[in-house]
């Protein structure tokens, strides 16, 4: 069948064994269920875990199989779902203790596709509470990196980050607001992708900031992640962002070279002192270009002058919608958010309309700038983040406003992929971003795919085996 650990095999791997009935869904559970086991004591990445509910779906995708019903790739396949996904049944809390207890009676749009597509729920991930306030939270602790275990894994998908890592699920859905399922796909080194707004439903996902909050997948190839996105994208008439556009077959996207491919990169912006470029991470993504011209594309430089005001714009959109869902909870029981959370939700709360104004006026300057820039190139090439991961223990609330790449990607909504493009000289991963026109996920995965082929860090996984 295969030589390689059944936790370590990609989706892309598992399906066609799971479809001829090589590989029980139910053998891939249990392994994936006793390394959970094993490892996570450590790890602190899921929050929930729903191990007899795996193995009921387990079992059932084996017989439906075994009758001639195999609905495709994801059936069989183990998941996780950050912890702000509803689930009918199992408890969904956002990691706060303002929703302790809380137990939705309805999935999720994403988790309800998942569902139809036949995946097993391995649980729910941690992550920073509410998607913001982190690393501390309220309830339980959170999820460390399974590169260095002093080392951050990044939020607010800090627990799918982990857990796609350290072989603790197939795959996983993550959140992004301003980054938040590139950030731990970065310093994780794992791949994930936030669509275009309004490709994926957020019905029954708990909310960040309206305007701003995107849902994607997190796994650890390209070819996973368009497998997962397939599933989950779609208009939902239960959610009146989301968008009425055909999906097209991502999986079909993929391979060949980049010829003609003409991909942008804003250097005056990477080299701005506010955005404290790493040099290993310089030196990293220097070499991602070389990789991607040898597979064909060109590489120009573009300006987007606008992008000296995205990160404040973006925070301050991001904490003035916040504000506004928490308002209530804030007033009448403050007590039970992390300390972190509430000091950035109630920050929020001291913006005026005007404020908010301001930074929808950065907003739309800068999807007129990169629009603009759009009719040059296909691609727009940054950096994921500036450093690798550092330590676990941190203030979130000045990291807010350090200039970077994501919260620009959240203000125009166009989507972009995280993919690793090597580790620096103290083996912490580090991620390259490839950002696209609105709803053209296609083209970025298809440079995503070229590019993890070149760099061939498939192979390389964390050091978690002496963890247990």
């Amino acid at each position: 069948m295969t030589s390689k650990p059944l936790h370590y095999l990609t989706i892309g791997e598992a399906a066609p064994l799971i479809e001829s009935k090589q590989l029980s869904p139910v053998e891939l559970t249990q392994a994936y269920l006793e390394r959970i086991d094993r490892l996570d004591g450590v790890l602190a990445s899921y929050l929930t875990l729903t191990a007899d509910r795996a193995l009921v779906d387990a079992r059932a995708a084996e017989a439906e199989i075994a009758g001639g019903s195999y609905r495709g790739p994801l059936h069989g396949v183990p998941i996780g779902l950050k912890d702000l996904f509803d689930t009918a049944g199992i408890e969904t809390t956002g990691q706060s203790r303002v929703l302790s207890g809380r137990v939705p009676d309805e999935d999720s749009a994403p988790a309800a596709k998942l569902r139809e597509a036949g995946t097993v729920l391995l649980g729910k991930l941690t992550m920073f509470e509410f998607a913001l306030g982190g690393p501390d939270t309220s309830l339980y602790e959170i999820s460390k990196n399974p590169w260095d275990t002093t080392k951050a894994s990044g939020g607010s998908s800090s627990g799918s980050g982990t857990a796609v890592a350290a072989g603790l699920c197939m795959a996983a859905l993550g959140s992004d607001t301003g980054g938040s399922i590139r950030i731990p796909a970065a310093y994780c080194g794992i791949v994930g992708i936030k669509p275009t707004y309004g490709r994926v439903s957020r019905r029954g996902v708990l909310p960040l900031a309206w305007s701003l909050d995107h849902c994607g997948p997190m796994t650890w190839t390209v070819e996973d992640s368009a497998i997962v996105l397939q599933a989950i994208a779609g208009h939902d008439h239960g959610d009146p962002t989301s968008s009425t556009l055909p999906v097209p077959d991502y999986r079909a996207s993929l391979g060949g070279d980049l010829n003609g491919l003409v991909i942008g990169v804003p250097r005056e912006y990477i080299a701005r002192p506010g955005v404290g470029l790493d040099p290993e991470v310089g030196e990293s993504f220097d070499a991602a270009l070389s990789a991607l011209e040898g597979l064909g594309a060109s590489v120009e430089e573009v300006s987007i002058p606008g992008l000296e005001w995205a990160t404040v714009a973006n925070s301050m959109i991001m904490i003035t919608e916040a504000w506004s869902y928490h308002e209530p909870n804030l007033k009448a029981r403050p007590q039970d958010y992390g300390d972190t959370a509430r000091a950035c939700f109630v920050l929020g709360g001291g913006f005026t309309s005007g404020d908010y104004q301001l930074g929808m006026r950065a907003r739309s300057r800068l999807r007129r700038e990169y629009a603009q820039a759009m009719e040059r190139v296909d691609l727009i090439a940054t950096p994921t983040m500036a450093t690798p991961a550092g330590d676990a223990d941190y203030d979130l609330l000045p990291v807010l406003m350090i200039e970077n790449f994501m919260g620009p990607m959240n203000l125009t909504g166009m989507p972009a992929l995280s993919v690793p493009s090597g580790f620096n000289s103290g083996g912490l991963p580090i991620g390259l971003q490839l950002a696209g026109r609105p709803f053209d996920e296609s083209t970025v995965l298809r440079a995503g795919h070229a590019f993890e082929a070149q760099a061939g860090l498939l192979d390389k996984r964390p050091p978690v085996e002496d963890l247990a």
